[in-house]
């Protein structure tokens, strides 16, 4: 007899990858989820930083970076999806009970997510938000697809740690994130198991 679960929501949790996850864009990936519904799931990849910092982007988009805590800053591969637009993930920057940026979207837990280039602009000025994290691309899964990834073994889920995306060190995230479920990465098999 089967039984119908409740739907869950990840919405403000880490996804975190399984070992046996060998999936070049997600292994030993930890994505930040930003929304998560049952039509779909959108998170970005927090530990895998490309080969650009902050400075480079800002100068590909031709604005000055006047924020010296950022220009060594990675921009992140958020995932395999959009990889030539950005995300920026800050904290809520809140006038009233809307955003001060155009197309963001407020995520339970304290931040937002932002794709428009007024972000960029108030960064460039020496303003905007304290903490940020930005990248090229997202992930995302369709009706159903993360809840059958997950009950394939694929991810394991926490909820989620904002100091693990904008304090801990890009190398530590992964170790970090499964910490948070107190498990270390030696007692992970990268075989699935049923029973």
């Amino acid at each position: 007899m089967a039984m119908d679960s409740a739907p869950i929501n990840l919405t403000h949790h880490f996804l975190i990858a399984m070992p046996g996850l060998d999936d070049e864009a997600f292994a030993k990936s930890v994505i930040y989820m930003c929304e998560h519904s049952d039509r779909g799931a959108l998170g970005l990849v927090i530990n895998k930083p490309s080969d650009i910092n902050l400075k480079n982007l800002f100068d590909k988009v031709a604005l000055p970076l006047r924020r010296a805590d950022l220009t060594e800053s990675p921009v992140f591969q958020g995932g395999p999806v959009q990889t030539e637009r950005g995300f920026v993930l800050h904290e809520c920057m809140l006038a009233g009970s809307e955003s001060v940026y155009a197309s963001t979207m407020t995520i339970p837990g304290g931040l937002e997510m932002t794709t428009s280039r007024d972000v960029l602009e108030a960064l460039s000025t020496g303003a905007g938000p304290r903490k940020v994290f930005v990248s090229l691309g997202y992930s995302s899964w369709g009706e159903g697809q993360l809840e059958s990834e997950i009950s394939e073994n694929s991810w394991l889920t926490v909820e989620a740690d904002l100091s693990l995306i904008f304090d801990t060190p890009v190398e530590q995230r992964y170790d970090q994130a499964l910490l948070l479920l107190g498990l270390q990465s030696w007692m992970l098999s990268p075989e699935a198991g049923h029973a």
